[in-house]
């Protein structure tokens, strides 16, 4: 039998009509005022021919409007495709035909992409700007919300470079709220601030927190130390979510201890320095380090509030739904500290990609990450899959730069590497085999920016007479990073 519940963000206006529900610079609406705007952009949607089997990809910033529009769709029961705006329209147009979207909703700060993607793929777009023009017809709500069914799809590249499409459902984002309100509580006057990306994980699972606890949000459409600080007095802000970098400004930043009423930063995106953490515990910042990502719905890992200072280091141990695994290569579970591949189970882990077969196994999902369980069950992350760069926060997949790279008239190899960067924690350098043609690192640069998003452009280009490989062809890495040490110590 098919789980089901109350259509969220109906129910929370039912519940709470009057509690306040978000603060958007000079706007703030109680949870009765968010439900009726989101339903009348329903009608729009609707009245644009939206219905509830259509993917829409969104292609927006983070502000009001946006939160609108995806709680609108919600109400009509579509599904949204939320892309990364940082994208290039080559890598977005990929994006939509695999989801087979028809309908595109965006702004006038992306039609430039937004044009592109019309023309080459006859997707219907609609602008969120003077949406009190646009024409209305009466929508069709759901009453009800399985918790089976897709509410939303955010694209990750795998290992082979090729985005996909992690089919994210409303029970997903039930049972990761479930899990972190589990682990750290819920207070009567909780408020979240987010000043992460709504296209990421870490962003929209805020806004489903919101509806489903009723806990007011502060939403920031980027990134300020300065406006944070501010809100954070402002706003009494007890948790926010962060990557490594924004908690570093943001400790660099406070000349005064954090208030006592703020809980605590979630931390995201790569793990932090020992240094920093104590620097934030010395500001009164409690960081708690969580382990996730968008295969599981944001979090599935974090550090208790009572262990979050004595396991510095680690990423803690699953939340209460969910179960955690070290298994050697040939799925044997490992015992305590012994170094494996961490797999994950649990109720707000994705069920699979879209349009790809089901990633389960047996009910696990193998992140690919290697860590171990030390004795009193804390899991330690070594390698965030292996070859993954994280750099400010997002994930660059040397596979896919590599593809980019090898298209290129004058590239026969490539090969690409993270270092670490003191700004974005690490930042791609490319290994290029020329094939005697002329091609600069200007030029590859140049080329790049054609087909990849700025963050996962090659920061440097090495030109080499080979790229190091093992046995089984696979691009032996560790080589290349050893390498450009041993540069840096010249």
């Amino acid at each position: 039998m098919t789980e089901v519940l109350p259509n969220f963000i109906k129910n929370r206006a039912l519940l709470t009509p009057d509690r306040e529900a978000i603060v958007y610079k000079k706007e703030r609406l109680t949870f009765k005022e968010l439900y009726e705007k989101a339903y009348y952009r329903a009608g729009i949607l609707t009245a644009f021919g939206i219905k509830d089997t259509d993917y829409v990809g969104f292609l927006v910033k983070s502000d009001l409007e946006t939160v609108l529009h995806l709680f609108a769709m919600q109400i009509i029961g579509a599904k949204a495709v939320l892309l990364n705006n940082r994208l290039t329209a080559k890598e977005m147009a990929f994006q939509l035909t695999d989801a087979n979207a028809t309908f595109l909703i965006t702004e006038e700060d992306f039609q430039e992409n937004a044009l592109l993607l019309k023309k080459e793929l006859e997707i219907s777009v609609f602008y969120k700007e003077g949406i009190e023009d646009s024409s209305y017809i009466e929508p069709i709500e759901k009453e009800q919300l399985a918790l089976d069914e897709a509410c939303t799809i955010m694209y990750t590249s795998g290992t082979t470079g090729l985005p996909k499409g992690v089919i994210q459902s409303y029970g997903n984002h039930w049972w990761s709220a479930m899990g972190n309100t589990l682990n750290a509580g819920l207070y009567e006057k909780e408020t979240w601030l987010c000043a992460v990306p709504l296209f990421h994980i870490s962003g929209f699972s805020i806004l489903m927190r919101s509806i489903i606890y009723g806990m007011k949000i502060v939403l920031h459409d980027g990134f300020n130390e300065h406006k944070i600080l501010h809100d954070l007095w402002e706003e009494r802000v007890t948790i926010m979510s962060v990557v490594t970098t924004m908690l570093e400004r943001i400790e660099q930043a406070a000349n005064e201890r954090f208030p006592t009423y703020f809980r605590y930063m979630l931390l995201g995106g790569g793990p932090a320095t020992v240094e920093l953490i104590t620097r934030c515990i010395n500001k009164g910042i409690r960081v708690y380090y969580s382990y996730g990502m968008t295969e599981t719905s944001s979090q599935i890992v974090t550090l208790s509030p009572e262990d979050s200072i004595r396991k510095i280091g680690s990423a803690g141990k699953a939340l209460f739904p969910a179960q955690l695994r070290i298994v050697n290569d040939l799925g044997e579970v490992l015992g305590q500290n012994e170094v494996g591949e961490i797999k994950v189970c649990g109720p707000n882990v994705s069920r699979g990609y879209l349009n790809k077969e089901n990633h389960l196994k047996d009910g696990w999902f193998f992140t690919g990450d290697i860590g171990y369980i030390d004795s009193e069950g804390f899991l330690y992350v070594l390698d965030r899959r292996s070859d993954l760069i994280i750099s400010g926060g997002e994930n660059v997949y040397p596979a896919e730069v590599e593809a980019v790279l090898t298209e290129m008239e004058g590239i026969r190899e490539a090969a690409v590497i993270g270092v670490p960067e003191e700004q974005w924690g690490q930042v791609p350098v490319a290994f290029v085999v020329a094939d005697g043609r002329v091609c600069s690192e200007k030029s590859i640069m140049e080329n790049c920016e054609k087909s990849l998003a700025k963050y996962k452009i090659p920061q440097r280009v090495f030109f080499v007479s080979e790229v190091p490989r093992n046995a089984s062809g696979k691009i032996v890495r560790r080589d290349l990073r050893k390498w450009v040490e041993e540069q840096k110590n010249l």
